[in-house]
Formats: structure tokens, C-alpha cells, sequence
């Protein structure tokens, strides 16, 4: 939710800038165009790139599993969220198989 504040904040600031260029406010327009750019830029980049997939837990105490995987899209591994609640620290951490899954006869 506060993801998608902050991005309609960035896109809202730069097309604010936008307007202040046209209008020929320079030094408003270039500060107003430069963070919503950041903003956007920033939100989007954390959001898709990111999240570095591990292949063991981080070392340390306190990590929590989550509920929450899903399939990585570049290497097709499950990956699992685990949490550190008291640093509210994300770890993403792919899932070994131990033995290839049995088809179930019916």
C-alpha cells in the first residue's frame, strides 16, 4: 500500500514538474521532475530487482519463516520469505528439492 502511495506521489511530482517547465518555472520544474523521477525510479527498481535470491538462510538468530513463496521467474525455483521481526529484514531464500516428486496413480 505505501509502495503504490509513493509511486503515485512520484508520478504526480513529476508531472507537476512538467507543468512548472512549461509554464517556465525552471528551478521548481527541475526539482520537482528530478525526485518523482527518483521516487519512481526508486519504487520500481526495489520492487522487480531487486530481491536477491539466496540459497541458504542468512547466518544470525531471529529469522522467521513466512507463509509467503512464490516461483522465481528467472531460475523457476520456489523461494520462501523468511523475516527478522525485530529488524523487519526480508530474506528470500529458494527451496532445495531432497527427491524429485512422485505422480500419483489413480
Amino acid at each position: 500500500m505505501l509502495r503504490n502511495i509513493v509511486l503515485v506521489l512520484g508520478g504526480a511530482m513529476f508531472a507537476s514538474g512538467a507543468m512548472a517547465l512549461w509554464a517556465g518555472s525552471y528551478p521548481a520544474a527541475i526539482l520537482l521532475m528530478i525526485w518523482g523521477a527518483m521516487f519512481v525510479f526508486g519504487i520500481i527498481y526495489e520492487r522487480y530487482a531487486y530481491k536477491k535470491i539466496l540459497d541458504r538462510l542468512p547466518d544470525g538468530k531471529g529469522w522467521t519463516r513466512t507463509l509467503e513463496r512464490f516461483v522465481d521467474p528467472k531460475t523457476r525455483r520456489i523461494v520462501t520469505v523468511y523475516v527478522k521481526p525485530i529488524t523487519g529484514e526480508r530474506a528470500y531464500v529458494a527451496e532445495t528439492l531432497t527427491s524429485p516428486a512422485t505422480p500419483v496413480e489413480e
